[in-house]
């Protein structure tokens, strides 16, 4: 029987990649994201559907639930350091809970809303992948912290989902080239940096992270569930 995945924040880098693998794999494939000019694109070039959707907006992520009868795969790929898109770090005590709202917003709610909002549709069997980050453990502000929170949330939610043999992971990649996570904020010097802290001497790619998600929904990683799977070339080693 074939599939069907969703993948928030689908339009490009991480999301697109992984949208791109379950296709080729034969998966009936549904991106999401905020700009439909971008998921318009990416559904012409992988023959995949679209459905333009913040995942952060409760209505939105309800309506996106009403278009599907069944969801075998999710990935809550949707968020991204929110700081990035402010001009300058908040001044006074509004503008600071501004931005952890956005990040928390934009990397923690995405996930849940769009889960709860799906939990009906999920298949028993299926599996929920998050996108983490090594920002969890090394520490990046607000950004940090809810990707952090994110992987402390995936734990109890593991266990709600397990007797329905539903698993629930968590991916953490180190720095990923050719996204849009950086934004225009990426110095050579900073780039160059990052890999040097890797023992792999090389940026990840966003395909590397689609090949480590989709093992996890996979068949050979049914007994894989409430873990943070490190994918960072060795910058942050796990024991």
């Amino acid at each position: 029987m074939t599939r069907t995945v969703v993948v928030t924040g689908g339009g490009t880098g991480i999301g697109r990649a992984v949208a791109a693998a379950m296709a080729a794999d034969g998966d009936d494939v549904v991106v999401t994201g905020r700009r439909q000019a971008v998921l318009d694109r990416v559904a012409a070039e992988l023959g995949v559907r679209a459905v333009c959707c913040d995942a952060a907006d409760p209505a939105q992520a309800e309506a996106l639930a009403a278009t599907l009868e069944r969801v075998d795969v999710l990935v809550n790929n949707a968020g991204g350091n929110t700081d990035f898109d402010r001009d300058a770090p908040g001044a006074d005590l509004k503008a600071l809970a501004e931005n952890w709202r956005a990040n928390l917003d934009a990397n923690l709610l995405s996930a849940v809303l769009t889960t709860a909002a799906l939990d009906g549709k999920l298949a028993d069997g299926g599996a929920i992948v998050h996108i983490g980050s090594i920002a969890a453990d090394k520490g990046a502000g607000a950004y940090g912290a809810a990707k952090a929170a994110l992987a402390s949330w995936n734990i109890d939610l593991a266990r709600t989902l397990g007797p329905r043999g539903i698993t629930s992971n968590v991916v953490a990649p180190g720095y990923i080239a050719s996204t849009e996570f950086f934004r225009d904020f990426l110095t050579d010097q900073r780039r160059d940096s990052l890999i040097a802290a890797t023992n792999t001497g090389r940026a990840g790619t966003p395909e590397d992270i689609a090949a480590t998600v989709r093992f996890l929904a996979s068949p050979g990683a049914r007994q894989i569930t409430g873990q943070v799977v490190a994918v960072n070339g060795g910058e942050w080693p796990t024991r």
